[in-house]
């Protein structure tokens, strides 16, 4: 895939509608470290915005008409102002979705002309969706003077995801996007949108993520039934417990209490999330303290933990996580993301990672017929406009 750059994306802008952009937002992806699937249960999450964008070059148009030209997959789309509804594509249904939502809340639109492409690659577990709909969430804030706050479009696009688009996601990837800080994790705690950033510092560790090139189909699906899950399980210990309203509610000791009487299934799924929980917080404990090996031990935990019971691992994931298990110099590792392909992220000693790197490609290589990319990235600002 050709990775475009932010002039790329103004001379497509040009060539494409004839005119000079007035706006250029560059929106953010984003990693996680720990707190997998804990947004939507109202837990904590750990992310943090990366170095890896989808540029936009926006101009008004003078009509009711959005126009769109996605330049990463080289196609175009529209969206009627007039009446906004989800398209056949969903990256259109995405920017239609941020469309309607400030339509409802009562925000005056006009048509405007929109390229957008980068480098951030698509099914790779660094939420490429929630970075279409920040930017252009930030675009149409920015050009039409909309009001919102940072959180509050993180809010917007979440409605939008579960609303019009028809997932029903946590506020994690677009609260990371936009609120992402350099050199910084952001600790938010879901269920009160309250955040503080802890600094990324793993001392004579790096990061490492490991790109699969896997991206299952299932991951749609399953994610919709893992959510259903979690509800049915929050819906039968409400029988026993009024006072919880999600399985951030929720105690280890409560939940083996009434072991019996949940489903199996739904009683792995609740399992894992409150031990992610409570992870979540030990992990901060230790990046705070230095304490790396011990953070890298809880991303291995997490790891079996969507494996095993939330089951939304795959071959290629596992094998790339237990080959670095396996491998001096790293620490930890697990899959990120919402599973069923994309990356594993890794803590290795920087003067491993080289070494790990290359043996792991070889090693998967042999295992699968194909070569895991290294994705490089630093934790960066959030979504904002720039100046080329």
């Amino acid at each position: 895939m050709q990775h475009w750059t932010s002039t790329d994306i103004t001379q497509a802008f040009i060539q494409r509608f004839g005119q000079a952009p007035t706006l250029l937002v560059r929106a953010c992806g984003r990693i996680n470290l720990i707190g997998e699937h804990t947004d939507y249960n109202n837990g904590y999450v750990l992310p943090a915005a990366i170095d890896k964008h989808l540029y936009f070059a926006i101009a008004e148009n003078g009509s009711t008409t959005c126009r769109f030209y996605a330049a990463d997959i080289d196609q175009t789309g529209t969206a009627d102002l007039q009446q906004l509804v989800p398209a056949a594509q969903l990256w259109l249904t995405y920017l239609r979705g941020i469309a309607q939502q400030f339509q409802v809340a009562g925000k005056a639109l006009r048509g405007v002309d929109v390229a957008f492409g980068g480098n951030l690659p698509i099914g790779a577990g660094v939420s490429s969706s929630a970075a279409l709909e920040c930017g252009f969430a930030f675009a149409l804030n920015t050009l039409f003077d909309g009001g919102y706050t940072r959180p509050e479009l993180a809010e917007l696009a979440q409605r939008s995801s579960q609303q019009f688009v028809g997932i029903p996601c946590g506020i994690m990837d677009q609260f990371a996007s936009l609120m992402g800080k350099a050199g910084h994790f952001i600790l938010l705690d879901c269920q009160r949108l309250v955040h503080r950033y802890i600094p990324a510092d793993f001392g004579a560790y790096e990061l490492v993520l490991l790109n699969t090139q896997v991206h299952h189909e299932l991951a749609f699906s399953a994610y919709g039934e893992r959510v259903s899950e979690c509800q049915a399980g929050v819906a039968y210990l409400q029988q026993h417990y009024p006072n919880v309203r999600s399985l951030r509610d929720v105690l280890p000791t409560m939940l083996e209490l009434h072991r019996e009487g949940l489903d199996p299934i739904v009683f792995r799924r609740c399992h894992y999330v409150i031990n992610e929980h409570d992870r979540i917080l030990r992990a901060c404990e230790h990046l705070q303290n230095g304490q790396i090996a011990a953070l890298g031990q809880l991303l291995f935990d997490t790891h079996v933990g969507l494996r095993d019971d939330y089951e939304v691992s795959c071959p290629e994931l596992d094998f790339l996580v237990d080959f670095a298990s396996r491998t001096s110099g790293v620490v930890g590792a697990r899959l990120m993301g919402g599973g069923f392909g994309g990356c594993t992220i890794n803590i290795v000693q920087r003067e491993a990672v080289s070494r790990f790197v290359e043996t792991a490609q070889n090693a998967y290589y042999q295992q699968f017929g194909k070569e895991p990319t290294q994705l490089q990235v630093h934790i960066a600002d959030g979504t904002d406009t720039y100046t080329p």
